[in-house]
């Protein structure tokens, strides 16, 4: 049950950004920069990035969340997203993505836990000074919202066919007010919508 009064037919972070639009906005302008950009990490790393960061902390609404919309980015790989999220060094992703994925895990711990050896490692395999820049900001941002969406205990449905519905409408329309205020897709309106 959420600590605070919000709406309860919204899950996750929905629920709170309708309670409070004005840091909605920032919010969904930060996830969309960080998100949805495209240049040498492509938005499928994005989202990996962030639906590790969200599995360390064990934020099951921002893990299947991202995990989900990652799969959409990865041609329906959900094994593959799993498999980020349990074992990132054997993964079928770039040994870029990896040593960018051993950073992110260490801001999850702690900014100063970033070594000189990780960043290194990352520069060696391709990493650019951005996609190290973006990867600890990622990485951050999330244990922001991971820690808002739990530390108000905002209703999650366990319902994992929920989570690729929204997903798919957030890989068509990016982050923003509109998840606040467009319904959650249900199988029977995606099927309407198709015929």
């Amino acid at each position: 049950m959420p600590h605070i009064n919000v709406d309860k037919n919204l899950p996750g972070m929905r629920s709170l950004m309708a309670f409070s639009p004005e840091t909605a906005a920032p919010m969904g302008e930060l996830a969309n920069l960080l998100l949805r950009t495209s240049d040498t990490l492509s938005m499928a790393d994005r989202e990996l990035i962030g639906t590790y960061v969200s599995y360390l902390n064990d934020c099951f609404y921002c893990q299947q969340s991202h995990g989900a919309i990652a799969v959409c980015y990865l041609d329906g790989n959900t094994d593959l997203v799993e498999q980020v999220k349990k074992d990132y060094a054997n993964a079928a992703i770039s040994d870029k993505l990896k040593a960018l994925l051993a950073i992110a895990g260490s801001v999850q711990k702690g900014g100063k836990l970033v070594t000189d050896e990780q960043v290194a490692t990352a520069k060696h395999l391709g990493a650019t000074d951005k996609d190290i820049h973006d990867t600890v900001l990622i990485a951050a941002a999330f244990c922001m919202f991971n820690r808002y969406v739990d530390g108000l205990a905002s209703y999650t449905p366990t319902d994992l066919s929920s989570y690729p519905l929204r997903a798919r409408q957030i890989v068509e329309k990016g982050y923003g007010n509109h998840i606040i205020t467009s319904k959650q897709p249900t199988a029977e309106n995606e099927e309407a919508k198709q015929a």
